[in-house]
């Protein structure tokens, strides 16, 4: 018996069970609070931003946002948030992903794709290397706005 393909898509009208989808799969990638499906409605609705989704047999396996913007030295995009269901890791989902999304800002004229991954994070940044994805010597600065 054929093992069900995984399809990759954008997100565009998020359903209950989608928002549900999301809330586990966000507390396998950070402590945040997960977006209910008010907020993930805003935020695929968002004109900068892609929210991609890997589905096998139409549940979400796997998600990456991708968000596109101009800047005064071209068109960039940046890649956020990706993460795949630990029982499908090694899959090729995360690929599917990224390669959507390289796609996309391809399509819309982006220079280049940043993305960043947490040193610890062995199997993304060997998964983002083999796709290409060179570490840049840079300085990556945070503040956090929250009180």
């Amino acid at each position: 018996m054929p093992e069900t393909p995984i399809t990759v898509e954008a997100l565009t009208e998020p359903t209950a069970e989608d928002a549900e989808a999301f809330a586990l799969l966000v507390t396998h990638l950070s402590a945040a609070r997960p977006p209910d499906l008010a907020e993930l409605r805003d935020l695929v609705s968002s004109s900068p931003m892609t929210v991609f989704v890997a589905r096998l047999a139409g549940e979400i396996v796997g998600t990456l946002s991708l968000a596109t913007f101009a800047i005064p030295t071209g068109r960039r995009a940046w890649i956020e948030d990706v993460v795949v269901d630990p029982t499908h890791r090694g899959k090729g989902v995360a690929s599917q992903l990224v390669e959507a999304a390289l796609q996309l800002a391809a399509e819309t004229g982006c220079r280049t794709v940043d993305l960043t991954s947490r040193p610890s994070r062995l199997d993304a940044n060997r998964l983002y290397e083999q796709l290409g994805f060179i570490r840049r010597e840079t300085n990556v600065y945070r503040i956090s706005l929250e009180s």
